[in-house]
């Protein structure tokens, strides 16, 4: 079917069929089969069978509103509606038909409509209607609101001067939360349909549809593989990684055939398209290229942390993999007993006990996307602007699940409500916090982690299960644990054989994790005092550092943590 598409000299160009965007159809979609029904839904019944909504009186449709984060398919669905719909089609950008002249921009918006409706029936696209239909009551100037208030009565207007015309308006945003609110209304957008960041699946379909014209060598398990692994992933984000794959695959090539041998130049292009192809490692070497957009704001890059880096503590490993992959990697099970998994974790134990590196750890070896936050960090001095902080964090994880949302010094934050006098932001974020993690919006696949070293400060109601269903104890390292630390520290410190390993793990009795680590380290610096060509410690340098480098956990300390251990009435470990 020929599509009737329209070159606007006020809207943008769109070329006819034969030379608009090739491939752009319903079909070359991946992963957005849902969205795309409910499109077609919407615009093809009133279009192929006008008669039964005149006949039964019921009004059709008018306007449907895509919105979600940028590189979705928002655009690229506009791009199939009007390359398979046989309607006239007129695309609109936001900032294309602003004018800086007095009653231009309402003119030319009245004209595109008055034509469209004389063309009827035809589809209006308004790409970014954000930047033309701003919320009035944020605007100070009155010309934002006179183009809202022009496009609110051509909308309205369309079914009132003739019921024999149809158009349909078809708009995108991805900040909803900014358009004008009589915008969103029956009548005007009937239907809002969000194009989310896209789940495994979807990432799954997506990449079959990219590498369908892509000469590749991967297996279904290798597409499977790379769609689990690309969390916050959106379609752009994927096309983007096969483009990059794809011009690994041809350095690759290019370098195995450039080796000076007496073939033309026609048969190197010849024997290199031959044997161009894709393969696995190509595309994970694109997609650690290739960041995902839908976590630029709030991720961080955290070092490549493993559990053989952790010393000890294998009982806290396998518990924190019990919480985050048992989940994720056996949901059946869970639905089979009823049950959900745990929602929020909270470590806590004396300084430089490997909080902070077991989170890391966890974010390295599980996969997810990991959004580290310091406690501090989400005050501002601006009355409102801390809460909508935790907002925008737990929204994010939302968006990007199965994700971990990580609390460095939980109790910087979340202190016990009404404990100091003054200000009383720590109360309002504490709120947030308690809300967003038991309200009434559900926290699916997002699982809160946090580490602190005063749990006697944190808010009773943050510790009750449903938010923090887990209390680990993270204690001073145990005999094994110091011998693993020592183990893993000394692997990258040439030492003298006649070191004693046990004895060294004897005297260090009472040290954390940290403090192990400083000792190594003031061992070796011990050795380069003495001789800065050293090439090995010996034991006379772990003697001095054992002497500058004191435990600094009091028994008191220690004490205290057993007690809380032993009074909290949440699941312990």
């Amino acid at each position: 079917m020929e599509t009737n598409l329209v070159i606007h000299p006020f809207g943008s160009v769109i070329k006819k069929d034969s030379e608009a965007k090739k491939g752009v159809s319903f079909q070359s979609i991946g992963g957005l089969k849902t969205q795309i029904q409910a499109v077609r839904e919407m615009i093809e019944m009133p279009l192929t069978n006008p008669e039964l909504f005149t006949a039964y009186g019921v009004p059709p449709p008018r306007g449907i509103l895509l919105y979600g984060p940028s590189g979705t398919g928002k655009t690229m669905i506009a791009r199939a509606v009007a390359n398979e719909t046989g309607v006239h089609f007129f695309c609109i950008n936001g900032p294309e038909v602003l004018s800086r002249y007095y009653g231009e921009t309402e003119a030319r918006l009245r004209e595109i409509f008055t034509e469209a409706q004389n063309k009827s029936p035809s589809i209006v696209f308004i790409d970014e209607l954000d930047a033309l239909c701003p919320r009035r009551d944020k605007v100070q100037n009155e010309f934002e609101r006179r183009v809202v208030a022009t496009l609110l009565t051509l909308m309205d207007g369309m079914h009132m001067k003739s019921t024999d015309t149809y158009v349909m308006v078809l708009a995108a945003t991805n900040r909803p939360d900014a358009l004008d609110p009589a915008l969103r209304r029956p009548g005007r957008f009937d239907r809002e349909i969000e194009i989310g960041i896209p789940s495994v699946t979807d990432r799954r379909d997506i990449l079959v549809t990219l590498l369908k014209n892509v000469p590749h060598s991967l297996h279904d398990e290798d597409i499977s593989s790379l769609a689990e692994s690309a969390h916050g992933y959106v379609g752009a984000d994927l096309a983007a990684a096969c483009k990059e794959a794809s011009l690994y695959a041809f350095k690759r090539s290019l370098h195995n055939h450039d080796n000076g041998s007496s073939q033309s130049l026609e048969q190197r292009d010849a024997r290199i398209k031959r044997e161009l192809l894709v393969s696995s490692e190509d595309m994970r070497a694109a997609f650690r290229c290739v960041r995902p957009s839908a976590m630029r704001e709030v991720a961080l890059e955290v070092p490549k942390v493993h559990w053989s880096d952790v010393g000890g503590n294998e009982m806290i490993k396998r518990k924190l993999k019990e919480a985050v992959e048992w989940p994720l990697k056996h949901p059946e099970a869970f639905q089979r007993l009823g049950i959900r998994p745990p929602r929020g974790i909270l470590m806590y134990g004396p300084p430089g006990c490997s909080k902070t590196l077991i989170a890391r750890a966890l974010a390295t070896e599980s996969g997810l996307n990991f959004i580290a936050i310091k406690g501090p960090e989400l005050f501002s001095k601006w009355v409102g602007e801390s809460e909508k902080a935790v907002r925008e964090v737990f929204l994010k994880a939302r968006a990007t699940a199965p994700s971990i949302v990580f609390f460095d010094e939980l109790d910087a934050i979340a202190g016990q409500r009404n404990s100091t006098g003054g200000s009383d932001v720590n109360d309002r974020v504490l709120t947030q916090l308690l809300t967003e993690l038991d309200g009434v919006e559900t926290l699916k696949d997002v699982i809160f982690i946090a580490a602190t070293n005063r749990p006697d400060m944190i808010d009773k109601a943050l510790m009750r299960p449903g938010r923090v269903d887990r209390l680990i104890y993270v204690p001073l390292p145990c005999w094994d644990t110091r011998r693993h630390i020592l183990e893993i520290h000394l692997a990258r410190t040439p030492c003298e054989g006649s070191l004693d390993l046990e004895d060294l793990v004897e005297r260090t009795e009472g040290y954390s994790g940290a403090e192990i680590a400083a000792v190594c380290r003031e061992a070796a610096l011990a050795a380069l005092q003495e001789n800065i060509q050293a090439e090995s410690v010996e034991l006379r340098h772990f003697e001095k550092a054992l002497m500058a480098v004191k435990p600094r956990t009091s028994t008191q300390m220690i004490n205290f943590y057993d007690d809380f251990q032993k009074k909290s009435g949440i699941h312990t470990i």
